[in-house]
Parts: structure tokens; C-alpha cells; sequence
């Protein structure tokens, strides 16, 4: 059985209990998995109990025991965010026991151990019941990673930013020229985009909102990292 603590903080680590944060509308419960520290987050509409997995990164034994405890039956989609292998190194066998349809943005597909039924383009949706799932691509981190931004019932928005935006920074990039496009996108598509109180659950380590981290991007820009 997967311990999983209902005081949610954000704060997540390998050989500790899963989180469950209940929002308007919606639940998330994030766990993190393997040596890397990956978040695997799986959100459900409390409506109708349909559920979306985001990123089977790694230990598919826990997510199966976390999905079956959770949400049994009801994962409907998988989503990787991108195509890094500490991000998929559980999506063979998780996707082959639930069987859900698998989803990925087309510039990153090639990569996966399991071809996507489905390809991700911007501004696609992924239902969720009587939620939805907004998908955002954003350059930069890998040529197709994304995002997903989920606002609840109270008009708050949380945003699965995989690799691509963290406490402190945006993912890793390898030149100027993709970190200037990661920065950009992360500017226009997220910070222009959404408000101050949105929280950002990114693909390693813990939460923040984009208030908390807007007065830095100047900073970012600057160091180039």
C-alpha cells in the first residue's frame, strides 16, 4: 500500500509517503519515484473519478500500486512530458497494465519505448471528465516538451511543467539559442499568460506558484541559465 499523506506541502521525496492535494473540482496526488527524484503526478476529476497519469517515470510497481489504490480502473490517459528517459522509464509497463491512451507531443515521440496513440499539439486538450487538461509546448528543454495547465472549479490554474520550469529557473538547455526559447515560451505561454496565484508542479523536486517566481525571470534572462 502507498502511503499517501492528505497535509499536502509540495514536498515529496523517493522513500516517502505520495501527496494528495484536493482542489475545486479536481485531485492531485504527486509521488515521487527512482534515483532522480522524479514527480509522477495523477490527477482525477472528483465528478465522474476519470484520471490522467503524468509521467510513468520510474518504479512501476509503486505507480500501479498508487493507481490501483487511488484510482482504479479510471487512468484514461498517460502523458510524458518529454522525451528524457528518467521521464519514461516506467511508461512500457505501466501504460501495458492500465492500458489508458497514451499521449506526447510529435517532436519528442520518437524517442518513447511506447509510439503515442495520441500526438500533442499546442493549445490541444486533454479531457478529464468533466475537467480539462490544456496543453502547452514550450522550445527549449527538448524540442517537444509541455506542459499542462489544469484550472479547477475555483478558477485556479495548477500547471505540470515537467522539465521545463522549476523553483529557481527554467530546465537545462544546451545553448543560448534554446535557453532564449525556452525563456520566451515559459514568459508569453505561462507567466504572460497566468496569474500570480497559479501553482507550477514541476517534474523534479517541489511546487511554487509563478508570483513566487515572476520577480526572477529579469534575473534568469541575465545569467542565461
Amino acid at each position: 500500500m502507498v502511503t499517501v499523506d492528505h497535509r499536502y506541502t509540495g514536498h515529496v521525496t523517493a522513500d516517502g509517503p505520495a501527496q494528495l492535494r484536493e482542489v475545486a473540482g479536481a485531485r492531485i496526488v504527486k509521488m515521487s519515484v527512482g534515483p532522480m527524484d522524479n514527480n509522477t503526478y495523477l490527477v482525477q476529476d472528483t465528478a465522474t473519478g476519470a484520471a490522467v497519469l503524468i509521467d510513468a517515470a520510474n518504479d512501476a510497481a509503486r505507480i500501479l500500486e498508487l493507481t490501483g489504490q487511488e484510482t482504479p480502473g479510471r487512468v484514461e490517459v498517460l502523458v510524458t512530458t518529454h522525451q528524457h528517459p528518467d521521464h519514461w522509464q516506467a511508461l512500457a509497463e505501466v501504460s501495458g497494465a492500465l492500458e489508458p491512451e497514451t499521449a506526447a507531443h510529435p517532436l519528442d515521440a520518437g524517442t518513447l519505448p511506447v509510439p503515442p496513440d495520441r500526438l500533442l499539439a499546442d493549445g490541444d486538450t486533454v479531457e478529464l471528465g468533466e475537467q480539462s487538461l490544456t496543453v502547452i509546448h514550450l522550445r527549449g528543454h527538448t524540442p517537444g516538451s509541455i506542459a499542462l495547465a489544469l484550472t479547477d472549479g475555483a478558477g485556479r490554474t495548477h500547471l505540470f511543467t515537467g522539465d521545463s520550469l522549476f523553483p529557481g529557473g527554467v530546465g537545462k538547455t544546451h545553448n543560448p539559442a534554446d535557453f532564449d526559447s525556452l525563456l520566451t515560451d515559459v514568459t508569453t505561454k505561462l507567466f504572460d499568460r497566468y496569474p500570480d496565484d497559479t501553482v507550477v508542479y514541476p517534474g523534479h523536486g517541489d511546487d511554487t506558484t509563478l508570483g513566487e517566481q515572476r520577480p526572477h525571470l529579469p534575473e534568469w534572462r541575465e545569467r542565461g541559465w
